[in-house]
């Protein structure tokens, strides 16, 4: 048993949920310096560079049943990061994350199928658009951008969920993740070379490179490994609790780093998107079937 597997797994996830919000709070005082594109790409590429060197991942060998899943898991990653980014610009960070978990969510009570879940979904609805504040601002002042940013996020997020799954099972320890790293700087790599044209290479000084090592451990290589490490032996249950804490971490992280504060009635959206994540991805889960004995 490695070290990793000694550490109880809700802790892998708690530990995952909270580095990568503050990741993100972190990035998001660097998507005005450099641009979203330019802010994933440094982060990515950082990423990918000290998973490659730790996981030392075979380029050859593979089928092509588990390429497909690579790609497919790089794709989600990196257009996951570019979306969120970018909705950075336009949204606290709190709502930003709150209307990205409508997409797992969504997946979860798809996969489900049940009235009581599809219910919880169209809760968590209603919370996206009081977070949102789409019932109360002129829809000229709304920042339609932003929202549509992030629930495009939200969709790669459930793709990401999906193939992240099959990696695990696919590829031994991290050798998987960090060859869908590499799949996800490459197809986010023109958008941050064009972000870099844009900004000018004088803004990525000493300062911004320090900021995109720190966001590359705290929001890539810290969370997704612990996530790989703890979907392979936590109950569904459990994961779906700890996951559905994803907006009121993110909330908390924005107060501390950004100062963004949320209003009462965005925090109580907020709470209904969290209660209809408890309700549909942890206490509405379904138990695994028992597995026979050896």
């Amino acid at each position: 048993m490695s070290r990793v597997d000694a550490v109880p797994a809700p802790l892998l996830v708690l530990g995952g949920v909270l580095s990568v919000q503050f990741g993100g709070a972190l990035a998001a005082t660097l998507v005005p310096q450099i641009g979203a594109a330019g802010s994933v790409i440094l982060r990515l590429g950082i990423a990918t560079v000290l998973l490659v060197l730790v996981a030392r991942p075979r380029w050859r060998g593979h089928s092509r049943r588990d390429l497909g899943t690579i790609i497919c898991f790089g794709l989600a990653m990196g257009l996951m990061n570019f979306a969120f980014y970018a909705s950075l610009g336009h949204l606290p960070i709190g709502v930003a994350v709150t209307i990205e978990f409508v997409g797992p969510l969504t997946l979860a009570a798809v996969l489900s199928r049940r009235p009581r879940d599809l219910l919880a979904v169209a809760a968590a609805g209603i919370g996206v658009l009081l977070i949102s504040r789409a019932l109360s601002l002129p829809l000229e002042q709304l920042e339609v951008t932003g929202i549509a940013l992030a629930l495009a996020a939200g969709v790669c997020w459930a793709a990401y969920i999906v193939f992240s799954g099959r990696t695990g099972a696919a590829f031994p320890h991290l050798e998987g993740l960090a060859l869908a790293m590499v799949v996800a700087t490459a197809v986010v790599l023109p958008f941050g070379l064009w972000d870099v044209a844009r900004h000018g290479t004088q803004a990525w000084d000493a300062e911004v490179l320090l900021k995109g090592l720190g966001i590359a451990v705290l929001s890539s290589v810290l969370p997704y490994s612990l996530e790989l490490f703890a979907l392979r032996r936590l109950a569904p249950a459990v994961f779906g609790i700890l996951l559905s804490l994803e907006p009121a971490v993110a909330a908390l992280a924005g107060l501390l780093v950004l100062g963004q504060r949320l209003t009462p009635v965005q925090l109580l959206g907020m709470g209904l998107v969290v209660l209809a994540s408890v309700l549909v991805l942890g206490l509405g889960a379904r138990r695994p079937p028992p597995q026979p004995a050896a």
